[in-house]
């Protein structure tokens, strides 16, 4: 499975870095063949919204080659998702298989087109912004509806990336993964279309 990882300035690290460390041990396990992945972003080096600067492997690579694009979220997605040339490269994922989006990274699967008619979820703060690009908004951690996964706000980086593996793997890597990372939120093993809802308040 070949993973893209898309960057861009001002995201949320914590938002790929969760995803990105539960999903890498299934190479490390060797539990799915041929495993690889490539951060990808618009320019050879982005810089997040604290600061921290990260290299690109590829500069606007053609997202369409890859079996897994993952978008993370940030404050810049309110504006990009209006960007016609980032846009554009975006919907060059039409042709990955999976498409997994973290916070309002999930904006920008809207406004690629990728959310028509589909549950999905975002952070709490942009379900109404969310609301025109998808079929019904899910206020949870972690929603799949077919082979699109999206996550709730930062932190469920982490539960969303055990939550695919449990989907694409089994449940038992989804447990061992989640004891190497030392995090017991997750609630393997209780696999749904919709996962972790949040309590209404």
């Amino acid at each position: 499975m070949k993973m893209a990882f898309v960057l861009f300035d001002g995201m949320t690290s914590m938002d790929v870095m969760g995803f990105y460390e539960a999903v890498s041990w299934v190479a490390i396990l060797k539990a799915k063949e041929n495993v690889s992945w490539t951060f990808c972003a618009n320019k050879a080096e982005v810089t997040d919204d604290r600061g921290l600067t990260m290299k690109a492997n590829e500069v606007l690579p053609d997202l369409g080659t890859f079996d897994l694009v993952f978008l993370p979220g940030g404050m810049p997605t309110r504006t990009l998702r209006y960007d016609e040339d980032f846009m554009s490269w975006i919907r060059t994922a039409e042709g990955a298989r999976y498409k997994v989006s973290v916070c309002t990274g999930a904006l920008l699967l809207g406004a690629a087109g990728f959310l028509e008619g589909k549950k999905a979820t975002t952070n709490s703060s942009a379900y109404d912004l969310l609301a025109p690009y998808c079929g019904e908004v899910i206020k949870a951690r972690a929603v799949r509806d077919g082979d699109t996964f999206t996550g709730g706000g930062v932190t469920s980086s982490i539960d969303l990336g055990l939550y695919l593996i449990e989907c694409l793997v089994d449940t038992d890597t989804a447990r061992l993964v989640q004891k190497r990372l030392d995090y017991p939120y997750y609630q393997a093993g209780k696999l749904s279309d919709i996962y972790y809802p949040y309590e209404e308040e």
